[in-house]
């Protein structure tokens, strides 16, 4: 599928239930924070990823990918752009079945090698508004 395309981003939505975000914050001001409290709302698993955090929503927050024991769906990304590449490698190396690299975040070589690597691709989108574009 192509990356960015409606057909991506609704099967993303609709198959992809456990997400771990990347970047997550514990802070209600950041945009992680209110895009994964919506996923959550919504039915979403949200698994935090960030080393400077223990807890998000009363979960556990891990330092990386690889120490996450449940089978990841998506990988959402709320990292800069020179750091996403790390992230989307990851999501590669884990199994996950897609990566979304929210507004703002552009890597065209991750993006690339996730959907060579045959993940679902977002970028440069935000899954929030997505979800409700789309109604799902």
């Amino acid at each position: 599928m192509e990356i960015n395309s409606d057909e991506t981003i609704e099967k993303i939505l609709d198959d992809c239930k456990t997400i771990a975000v990347v970047g997550l914050s514990s802070n209600q001001f950041r945009p992680s924070h209110g895009v994964a409290s919506y996923m959550r709302r919504h039915g979403y698993k949200v698994i935090p990823v960030n080393p400077n955090e223990t807890d998000v929503f009363g979960e556990k927050s891990y330092f990386a990918l690889s120490e996450i024991e449940d089978k990841i769906d998506l990988v959402d990304i709320f990292r800069r752009s020179s750091e996403a590449g790390q992230a989307v490698d990851e999501a590669i190396a884990v199994g996950a079945k897609a990566v979304w690299l929210q507004e703002g975040v552009i890597d065209q070589g991750a993006a690339e090698r996730a959907a060579a690597a045959g993940l679902l691709v977002v970028m440069d989108k935000c899954w929030l508004k997505e979800h409700l574009r789309l109604q799902r």
